[in-house]
C-alpha cells in the first residue's frame, strides 16, 4: 500500500494509546496535524507556547496511564519546549516529542528551521530518532514508546522530515502494536536480606518517592507491620497517604517538619523506595539515611549514588515492594506503631498551631488556606504546584491523600509548570477536581495558557499566591545577605487579566474570604469554567524547608567563610544595606 508518514505515525500513536497531543502546527507538520484532526481517539490541542505544551504532556504522563505527546515544529518549537522536556527528563517522566524536520528530498542549504535537532535534544532525552523511510515510521514510534516507558522513564524524540509526511511511500501494511515491556529481574535473596535487616531494627523508617506511586497499599502494609514512620520526597507527596497515622512528612532531616525530623532522629534501618536521594528531597543533602539502608529503585545508577546501600535492589517497585511486604508479614511478628502515630500527631498539631497563631497582618495565613482547601476537596483531588515558596508550603501544610495526586516540577525545578500542567490534568480527568497552586512569579511565565483552558472549556483552577516577589529566592537572599536583589515581581492586574482571557475571577484578600472564595471557585470549575484566584498570601513566616536547607548549606562552609558570611549579615543588619 502507498501512504504518507503522517498517516503511519497517526496509526502508531493510536495503537500505543496516545489520547492527546500538544503543540503548534507549522509548515513542517501540517500534514500530521491534518491526520490527527481525523483521529477518533486522539485530540490535538493547540497551545499558546510549546513550553506550556511540554508541561501539559508531562502532566498527562503523571496523571494518567497514557503517554504525554508533543507535536511541534522544528527549531523554535524544540527550543521553546526544552524546559518541559528537561523537567520530564530529570524527573523520570515518559514523553514523546514528535517534530517535523527539514525536507530530505532537496539539495538546498539554509532551509527554514535548519538546525541539528538530534544534537539539541541529546542531553535531555533518553533516545533520539529520525525517520528516513516510510516503512520505518510505525516501528520507530513503537520503539520510541518502549524506550520512553521502560526502566526509569523519560522523554524520547522523533524527527519526521516534512517530505515524508506530505508524500506517499510504499509500505507492507500498518501493523498493530505488539510491545512487551520488560522489567528488571532481581535476586529473591535480596528480599531475604532486607527482611533480616528490618527484623533487627529498633527504629525502622520508610522513605518513598514517585517511583513508589503504584504500590501505596503495599507500603501501608509494610509500615503498619513494622510500626514505622513514613517520609516522602517532594515528588512523592501522596505516595503514602498524608492522612495516615504513620505519615511523617516531606523529607526526614533538618529541612523536614518537626514531626518527621523527630520520628527519624534515631532511625537505624531505612527502607527507601523510588527515590534517588536528590538535592530537594534531602534538603540539600542534609537528610542522611542510616548505614543500614535498603534501597529499591528501577535505576541501578541511583542505588548507592549518594548514600551506600546495605541492600540494593534494582527492580520495579511493582515487583519488589509486594514481595517484600509478603515476606515481612510471613516472617516477622507485627509491631505496635500506636506510640509513633501518637507522637507524629502531637508534633503535627503543634506545628499547625504554630502556623495558625502566626499574625498574618490582614493577609491570608497559609495554614488557614490549606486547611480550608483540604476540607473542601475530594480525597482524589489532584494538586499541582509550581516551583517556589508555595511549593514547600504545600508540602508542609497540605495533606495529599492519594498516590499520583500531587504534580510538581522537582529535579529540573522549572518555573512555569503549574498553569499548563493543571490544564492538562483537568482535560484528561474531567470528573476529578484539579487545583493548581502557583506563585505570582511562576504565573507570569505561562499564565497565557489560560487562553487554552478557556478555548477548550477546561475547568482548571489556579490559586495564585500573590505577594509581589519571588519569595523563595528573596528569603534565600535575605537570610545571609540582609537584602534582596531582582526579586520584586512586576505588578499585574489579575482581575483585568482574567477579563481579558475569559477566565472566572475570585479574590481572597484575607482569612475571612477563604470559605466562600474556595467554594465559589470549585463550583465554577465544576461548570467547566477555568478560574483564576488572586490570593493575598502572607509569606512572612518561613517554611522549615527554607530554614533547614539554609542552615545545612551554611554548615558546609569552613570556619573562615562561615565567619565571613555571618559577619556580613550581622554588619548589614546593624548598619543597614
Amino acid at each position: 500500500m502507498k501512504t504518507t508518514a503522517a498517516a503511519l505515525v497517526r496509526h502508531a500513536l493510536e495503537q500505543i494509546g496516545v489520547r492527546y497531543t500538544f503543540g503548534i502546527p507549522g509548515v513542517h507538520n501540517i500534514e500530521l496535524y491534518d491526520e490527527l484532526v481525523g483521529s477518533d481517539s486522539i485530540q490535538p490541542l493547540l497551545v499558546t507556547h510549546e513550553g506550556g505544551g511540554a508541561f501539559m504532556a508531562d502532566a498527562i504522563s503523571r496523571a494518567t496511564d497514557s503517554i504525554g505527546t508533543l507535536v511541534i515544529v522544528p527549531a523554535a518549537g524544540i527550543t521553546h519546549a526544552m524546559s518541559g522536556i528537561g523537567e520530564a527528563f530529570l524527573d523520570g517522566i515518559p514523553m514523546l516529542i514528535i517534530s517535523g524536520g527539514i525536507r530530505t528530498d532537496m539539495d538546498k542549504s539554509f532551509q527554514l528551521h535548519d538546525v541539528d535537532q538530534q544534537a539539541l535534544l541529546k542531553t535531555l532525552t533518553k533516545a533520539q530518532y529520525k525517520i528516513e523511510r516510510h516503512e520505518d515510521a510505525i516501528p520507530t514510534v513503537y520503539e520510541a514508546y518502549k524506550t520512553a516507558v521502560s526502566g526509569e522513564p523519560g522523554p524520547v524524540f522523533i524527527e519526521i522530515p516534512a517530505n515524508l509526511q506530505l508524500l506517499t511511500g510504499e509500505v507492507d501494511g500498518m501493523p498493530d502494536a505488539n510491545i512487551s515491556l520488560d522489567r528488571p529481574t532481581f535476586d529473591s535473596g535480596l528480599i531475604d536480606a532486607a527482611v533480616a535487616l528490618l527484623a533487627d531494627a529498633e527504629k525502622p523508617g520508610l522513605f518513598v518517592g514517585w517511583g513508589a506511586k503504584d504500590v501505596t497499599d503495599d507500603l501501608i502494609r509494610i509500615a503498619e507491620h513494622l510500626g514505622a514512620p513514613v517520609a516522602t520526597t517532594l515528588q512523592g507527596l501522596g505516595v503514602f497517604p498524608g492522612n495516615h497515622p504513620l505519615h511523617a512528612g516531606m523529607s526526614f532531616g533538618p529541612s523536614a517538619v518537626p514531626a518527621s525530623a523527630n520520628a527519624f532522629k534515631d532511625c537505624d534501618v531505612m527502607l527507601a523506595v523510588g527515590t534517588r536521594f536528590a538535592e530537594i528531597c534531602t534538603g540539600s543533602y542534609g537528610a542522611v539515611p542510616p548505614e543500614k539502608l535498603i534501597h529499591i529503585d528501577i535505576n541501578s545508577e541511583a542505588i548507592g549514588a549518594n548514600y551506600k546501600a546495605a541492600v540494593g535492589i534494582c527492580a520495579d517497585s511493582r515487583d519488589a515492594v509486594p514481595a517484600l511486604a509478603d515476606a515481612l508479614l510471613a516472617k516477622l511478628p507485627a509491631r505496635d506503631g500506636s506510640a509513633i502515630g501518637q507522637a507524629l500527631a502531637k508534633d503535627k498539631a503543634a506545628y499547625r498551631d504554630e502556623w495558625l497563631a502566626h499574625d498574618s497582618k490582614g493577609r491570608v495565613n497559609p495554614c488557614r488556606f490549606f486547611e480550608e482547601l483540604r476540607s473542601q476537596l475530594d480525597d482524589d483531588a489532584i494538586v499541582v504546584t509550581d516551583d517556589g515558596n508555595h511549593t514547600f508550603l504545600t508540602a508542609e501544610l497540605m495533606r495529599i491523600h492519594k498516590g499520583g495526586a500531587y504534580l510538581s516540577p522537582t529535579d529540573f525545578n522549572c518555573m512555569g509548570y503549574c498553569v499548563p500542567a493543571t490544564i492538562a490534568a483537568k482535560l484528561a480527568l474531567p470528573d476529578q477536581q484539579v487545583v493548581g497552586i502557583v506563585g505570582d512569579g511562576a504565573f507570569l511565565m505561562t499564565g497565557l495558557e489560560s487562553v487554552t483552558a478557556v478555548s477548550n472549556s477546561i475547568g482548571a483552577i489556579w490559586f495564585v499566591f500573590n505577594d509581589g516577589e519571588l519569595a523563595q529566592i528573596a528569603q534565600a537572599q535575605a537570610m545571609p545577605y540582609q537584602r534582596t536583589a531582582c526579586t520584586d515581581v512586576g505588578k499585574l492586574n489579575y482581575e483585568a487579566f482574567a477579563a481579558a482571557t475569559g477566565v472566572e475571577y475570585v479574590a481572597i484578600q484575607n482569612d475571612d474570604d477563604l470559605q466562600d472564595g474556595i467554594a465559589s471557585t470549585l463550583a465554577a470549575a465544576a461548570a467547566n469554567k477555568p478560574v483564576l484566584v488572586n490570593v493575598n498570601i502572607d509569606y512572612s513566616k518561613k517554611t522549615q524547608f527554607t530554614v533547614g536547607t539554609m542552615q545545612t548549606n551554611l554548615k558546609r562552609f569552613d570556619t573562615k567563610n562561615k565567619l565571613r558570611i555571618v559577619g556580613r549579615a550581622i554588619k548589614r543588619k546593624i548598619f543597614g544595606n
